[in-house]
């Protein structure tokens, strides 16, 4: 179960009415709507809390996200691209999210550089569709992976931070 923390960061993610996905045409602009509204609160709240951590944009049709998140790690910025399709079945899909450039660094991810979601969050997006959205997608899944696997990786050596490589 999620620390308070993380409960509280949560419950003040909009939750998302609108039950549709990109094939659902009037709909999905609807629901495009409502999750940009949920992203762009949820970055504000953690720019309010000097935790900000992404940059998200999509697509002109809302179907391919990308963009890039980081991690602080002993005061170095670790930056990482990150991107993702929004599946036909979404909502009720949850989307794969990918971070290419650490593709086969870490046994949580799969083929491709998707982040391994499905023990912890995929049974939680499942008991909350069609309220979970993007921006919960990056705060009970990303944002933790993340918090799990950069310092691993780091600790580990098989990540460093850039301007450690350039000496």
């Amino acid at each position: 179960m999620a620390d308070e923390a993380t409960r509280r960061v949560v419950s003040e993610i909009p939750v998302l009415k609108t039950n549709a996905g990109p094939r659902d045409r009037e709909l999905w602009v609807q629901r495009l709507k409502e999750e940009y509204q949920s992203l762009i609160r949820y970055v504000e709240n953690n720019k309010n809390a000097d935790n900000d951590w992404f940059r998200l944009e999509s697509n002109k049709e809302g179907t391919r996200w990308f963009g890039k998140c980081w991690y602080i790690h002993d005061l170095l910025k670790y930056e990482f691209d990150i991107e993702f399709d929004i599946p036909v079945t979404y909502p009720t899909t949850a989307p794969e999210i990918a971070v290419p450039e650490l593709d086969g660094k870490t046994a949580k991810m799969y083929r491709g550089g998707k982040i391994c979601l499905t023990d912890h969050f995929k049974p939680l997006w499942a008991r909350n569709v069609p309220k979970f959205g993007l921006a919960h997608l990056m705060a009970l899944g990303l944002g933790p992976w993340l918090a799990v696997e950069i310092p691993d990786l780091i600790q580990k050596g098989v990540i460093q931070h850039k301007e450690k490589c350039n000496q």
